[in-house]
């Protein structure tokens, strides 16, 4: 019989989780420092969205900040 549901090994979901966690912080950290890159070599705010989009990154500024 197949078990569905909850691990055998209780912490694996907790080690899944934070490592889902610290993997989704550290791509936002990668796409804030990709955009600034792009929006410092763009030649205007047209431009510069252009190149975000391509890159699928979302423009908006300091997105997330605290």
């Amino acid at each position: 019989m197949r078990r569905t549901g909850s691990s055998s090994h209780p912490h694996e979901n907790g080690r899944f989780a934070a490592a889902q966690a610290a993997a989704t912080v550290e791509n936002d950290l990668q796409n804030r420092r990709a955009a600034r890159v792009v929006a410092g070599r763009a030649i205007d705010a047209i431009d510069c969205a252009e190149m975000l989009a391509m890159l699928g990154l979302d423009g908006s500024p300091e997105r997330g900040r605290r």
